[in-house]
């Protein structure tokens, strides 16, 4: 059972207050999710984060086809993280952790994805051509608007 890991860390001139009002509505995830993804919120997004929450989704991830993916925030500390986890949908495995801290200047936020893609060695196969650049595109495309949302992060200020 091979488990893949996507990793990515941004720095953003806001507060760890912004930051947080952010990502802990779950309506938000949309603002930063490409188009082409038809992503659309089918319940649970009424309210903000909280552990046990489950928010269902369809997705439009690879070919147009669409997918049904529900998960559920297992962990919430707020202003400091928490964490999705699939509950169905297309990956075998999906555990996803948000981290924001404060630093100089603005705040960092950082995504660990642990992720198993299904179909066994099939899917381990198309791995490399089709699931990881599709994830890497997505997270790009997220850091971009991030960026188009909030500004680009000075890395001379934070002294």
């Amino acid at each position: 059972m091979k488990i893949y890991r996507l990793h990515t860390k941004q720095n953003l001139p806001i507060t760890i207050d912004e930051a947080w009002d952010l990502l802990s509505d779950p309506k938000n995830l949309q603002k930063i999710t490409p188009e082409y993804m038809g992503f659309k919120i089918l319940s649970g997004a009424d309210r903000p984060m909280f552990p046990g929450q489950i928010i269902q989704y369809i997705v439009t991830p690879i070919l147009g086809i669409p997918a049904k993916w529900v998960t559920e925030i297992t962990h919430v500390e707020d202003k400091k993280y928490f964490v999705d986890e699939q509950r169905f949908g297309p990956y075998a495995l999906w555990h996803h952790k948000h981290f924001i801290k404060e630093i100089p200047g603005g705040v960092e936020m950082e995504d660990i994805v642990d992720y198993k893609v299904p179909m066994g060695i099939l899917g381990q196969l198309v791995h490399p051509f089709l699931v990881k650049p599709k994830l890497n595109e997505i997270f790009e495309y997220r850091r971009k608007k991030l960026i188009e949302m909030f500004g680009e992060f000075d890395h001379k200020n934070t002294k």
